[in-house]
Order: C-alpha cells, then sequence, then structure tokens
C-alpha cells in the first residue's frame, strides 16, 4: 500500500496546527462542535481556523445530535465541506440532513462486535461516507476520541458502497498494521496525536502520516 491512504486529522482548534496537518498531507481536517469534548470549538474561533485551511484540504465539522439550529447556526459562519455525525442520528435524519444543507455526510458508526456490523451497511445506503469507530464505553462522555481502538480483523476484507474511514485507537505506532490488517485508503486520528486531550503535536501529526502512507 502506497500513499493513496487519506488522512483525517480530527479536533483542531487552531491554525498553527491546521497549517502542521497541512504540511503532513492531510486531506480533512476535523472541527469539533461538541461541548462536552476537550476538542469542542467555539463557533467565532471554528470560522478564523476554517479560513486558514489550504484550499484542496477538505474541512470536516464533527456533530452530536446537533438539531437543524444548530447546524444551521454553524453552517452561516463556517464554510464546511463535509458534516460528520458522530452520534445516534437515525438513517432517515442523515436523509433529511443530506437534502437540507446539500453537503457530503460521513456517518460514525461505533463498532465492537460483529453484531455491530449490519448497521454500517444501513447508513452506507444513506451516508457519502462511513466511519468505522470504536464503540465508546458504555458510561462515555465522549462518543469518539477516547484512544479506544476495535478488533480490526472484524472489518479485515469487508468492502461497502461508499468510501470508509478507519478511527479509534490509531496511533503513529499501530497505523500501518491497521492499514495493513483491513484495507483502509482512509483513517482518522485525533487523540492518538496529542500530548494532553485536545492539545495536538505537529511532530506526532508528522509521524502519523508518515506511518499511514508508507504503511
Amino acid at each position: 500500500m502506497s500513499s493513496d491512504v487519506r488522512v483525517k486529522i480530527c479536533g483542531l482548534r487552531d491554525t498553527q496546527m491546521v497549517q502542521a496537518a497541512a504540511d503532513a498531507g492531510v486531506a480533512y481536517v476535523g472541527l469539533v462542535f461538541f461541548p462536552k469534548s476537550p476538542r469542542n470549538v467555539e463557533i467565532a474561533e471554528a470560522a478564523a481556523v476554517a479560513l486558514d485551511v489550504p484550499v484542496g484540504i477538505a474541512k470536516v465539522g464533527l456533530f452530536v445530535n446537533a438539531d437543524d439550529a444548530a447546524l444551521d447556526a454553524i453552517l452561516d459562519r463556517v464554510p464546511l465541506d463535509v458534516l460528520q455525525l458522530h452520534g445516534s442520528e437515525s438513517p432517515e435524519r442523515v436523509s433529511y440532513l443530506r437534502r437540507r444543507y446539500g453537503l457530503p455526510i460521513m456517518k460514525a458508526v461505533g463498532v465492537s462486535s460483529a453484531a455491530d456490523l449490519p448497521a454500517l451497511d444501513e447508513y452506507a445506503q444513506v451516508a457519502d461516507q462511513i466511519l468505522v469507530d470504536a464503540k465508546p464505553p458504555k458510561d462515555a462522555d465522549l462518543p469518539g476520541g477516547n484512544g479506544l481502538s476495535f478488533d480490526w480483523r472484524l472489518i479485515a476484507g469487508r468492502r461497502w458502497p461508499v468510501p470508509w474511514m478507519l478511527a479509534g485507537g490509531l496511533t503513529p505506532d499501530n497505523v500501518a498494521e491497521a492499514i495493513q490488517l483491513t484495507g483502509a485508503k482512509q483513517v482518522d486520528v485525533s487523540s492518538g496525536v496529542e500530548t494532553a486531550p485536545g492539545v495536538k503535536d505537529a511532530a506526532l501529526i508528522a509521524s502519523f502520516c508518515r506511518a499511514a502512507q508508507t504503511a
């Protein structure tokens, strides 16, 4: 596998780290709009960061069960390219938001066992991409970004009718193995390139991208 692996760095909050991600060759940057997250960005802050994202890198907004009013307020100010739905949004909600905003939807689906796999097939019918993530613990405050991975063999060789991205507990040290086991062409990282919750590190970003692109 070569440099055709596309990387998404999620939870960026400042232009310095956006630049570090761009320098490392990412395909996507993620902005988190979820108040409980240590990576949450306010609208004004997000608008400023989004304007600094170089052309050609997709700006992804991460939302957790956001209502139309919240989405309207953010999309009025922040020029996003993709909406990432990371809550319990139904397939009907995914279809509705896709029509309402005319933007591609990436739906995150948590996996911990084979019983979770049918949901991937279901959302692949309505979303533009699916994000295959580790299912959070039952008592977790955050639906993602918990630094947990799942058994990658569960999805080895599986394919869906839309592009998909692997997430959950990826780090510079394990991303190559994850790509080799699953055949992922896209990977997403948040806590794996941080020195503390919400604090990204330029060297870790560069190291992660290098490992993914040479897997």
